[in-house]
């Protein structure tokens, strides 16, 4: 049982690039799509999170406002982080303010706002 607990920590503390890595092994290994994989990792991060307080929140939204001068650099990022199309990724960057990923743990979401800033995009959690 403490192995699984060491496994789940470890999931729910990997970073978005790591995540994105992890997405990659799973479907070219495993035959595991990235969004199945997504999935997997954000119920760690829920099942980890259960024991905190009812009134702190534990999901969040990453809403892209605004992709900014590099525009071409937000759309690839999406495309990385979503899993998506390059026109799906190219769609939600064209129709901002729009969620870029929803219910995602706050380290994830932080990590995802700070990739998309880095590109020169502007976002917000709620």
């Amino acid at each position: 049982m403490a192995d699984l607990k060491d496994f789940a920590e470890q999931l729910v503390n990997l970073t978005v690039k790591e995540v994105n890595e992890l997405a990659n092994i799973l479907k070219e290994e495993y035959g595991i799509e990235p969004a199945a994989a997504a999935v997997a990792v954000a119920a760690g991060g829920g099942a980890a999170e259960g024991g905190e307080a009812a009134e702190a929140q534990t999901e969040f939204d990453v809403i892209l406002k605004a992709a900014g001068a590099s525009k071409l650099a937000v759309v690839k990022l999406v495309k990385e982080l979503t899993g998506l199309g390059l026109k799906d990724a190219k769609d939600i960057v064209d129709s901002a303010p729009k969620a870029v990923k929803e219910g995602v743990s706050k380290d994830e979401a932080e990590g995802i706002k700070k990739s998309l800033e880095e590109a020169g995009a502007e976002v917000e959690l709620k």
